[in-house]
């Protein structure tokens, strides 16, 4: 991808390469790479939703924050349907599996809080009914601007078509817990341009969501970063040399990888607010490699910039694997270039034995990481499996230059604050 020009000048990066030699070296089961497993016992926060994407409220910095001594998270929620016919099987038992598989296309913005960075309870929806402009509420990021308790909402409004919005409200606390007023008014940023980011046009199966803003700690502008894919036709792109990278005789052949075409786009404010935007090319691309980078973020760290994604084992393209789990890479600056964590990528992956226990991690600046429970086996041979929907154990890992260790694990739900604002 050619570099394009931009308002603020010349773009200064190309994007770097997640390539299939890179992603050759991931070894699934690394024991310093491979989320402790989680028992088929789990704790479920709440009986009546499913909750997955979690959201931890944040500062611009990344600083996860609680406000007057409570945590706040924001959740990716849909009701379960126990009672609902068209969820019940042949002979009337509820079929879990059918409902968690469905709550994609009802999926709300709602919020938790806690005292203990645990024990969440539910606060309810983030946004009245009827003010999203979309069917969907998908994955973003809440940021706590100030001491008046002010947040800004970045959040995926999906279906028709999927655009990255934002909304502002207000955090409000008592004795006895939170409340969240406001968030009435959605304002559109950007959706992709088909020049450097997918179009559902161009390809059916695009991904254009999870905007995650921040402050550059070297330059001090506003930027957001996004998943997105590689623009143009589906079944276009080529994967040459430079995505292949430097493989052994007999990998050379790419099967049909070329329709794998993920990326980390990036995209700079205009202003200090965060309503106008530039999208500049991607950070990274992942072409013949993988078809999805969601959830891309930052943990600024020794002056680095390490970038943290999730992706899927079925995402992954024709000759290459890797199990569902985080993948990061690293650069002293910005605009990269950057080299994949631990030699391939791969952060924190499920263990073999239970593939999709977990998902959608979140690495926090503290070496936290959150994460929910997708399905565990209850019996040995994985055919029987108990549905999740709810917090998985919190994950501690260690980053050092350009390795990361799996070092610690914590309760379910576990995301203790890093500072604590008081409201003014």
């Amino acid at each position: 991808m050619k570099s394009t020009p931009s308002k603020f000048g010349k773009t200064p990066h190309q994007p770097s390469l997640w390539t299939r030699a890179d992603a050759l070296k991931v070894h699934a089961d690394d024991p310093t790479t491979t989320q402790p497993l989680v028992s088929a016992n789990f704790p479920v926060l709440s009986d009546e939703v499913f909750i997955w994407d979690t959201m931890p409220l944040r500062d611009i910095d990344g600083n996860i924050t609680s406000v007057d001594g409570w945590s706040v998270i924001f959740t990716l929620t849909a009701d379960r349907h126990p009672n609902d016919p068209q969820y019940l099987d042949q002979n009337g038992n509820y079929d879990v599996i059918r409902d968690w598989n469905d709550r994609h296309g009802r999926a709300k913005m709602y919020y938790w809080f806690s005292r203990t960075g645990k024990d969440w309870k539910l606060g309810g929806r983030v946004m009245a009914e009827g003010v999203s402009p979309t069917v969907r509420e998908w994955a973003g990021t809440p940021i706590l601007l100030n001491e008046q308790g002010e947040v800004d909402l970045y959040y995926t409004a999906v279906t028709p078509g999927a655009t990255i919005v934002k909304v502002r409200g207000r955090v409000v606390t008592t004795e006895h817990g939170v409340s969240l007023v406001g968030f009435e008014k959605v304002k559109p940023l950007f959706e992709a341009d088909g020049k450097m980011y997918q179009t559902e046009a161009q390809n059916a199966f695009w991904g254009f969501r999870d905007p995650w803003p921040f402050r550059d700690p070297k330059d001090g502008k506003l930027y957001m970063l996004f998943e997105g894919n590689v623009a143009g036709e589906r079944g276009s792109h080529k994967v040459g040399k430079a995505e292949i990278g430097d493989v052994p005789p007999g990998y050379e052949e790419v099967g049909n990888s070329r329709f794998q075409t993920a990326c980390v786009g990036i995209a700079v404010a205009r202003d200090e607010d965060g309503d106008d935007w530039e999208m500049l090319p991607p950070l990274l691309t992942a072409i013949g490699v993988n078809d999805q980078t969601e959830r891309p973020h930052f943990v600024f760290q020794d002056g680095k910039y390490y970038l943290f994604t999730i992706s899927h084992t079925f995402t992954y393209a024709d000759g290459v694997t890797g199990p569902d789990g985080v993948y990061g890479f690293v650069a002293d600056s910005l605009f990269g270039p950057y080299v994949p964590l631990n030699g391939s990528g791969l952060v924190l992956g499920n263990p073999s034995s239970q593939p999709f226990q977990t998902y959608s991690h979140c690495v926090m600046p503290n070496g936290l990481v959150t994460s929910f429970i997708d399905s565990v086996p209850t019996d040995d041979t994985g055919t029987q499996i108990r549905i999740g929907g709810t917090e998985a154990p919190t994950v501690g890992i260690k980053i050092k230059g350009l390795q990361t260790f799996v070092v610690a694990e914590y309760d379910y739900g576990y995301i203790p604050p890093m500072l604590d604002v008081t409201l003014k």
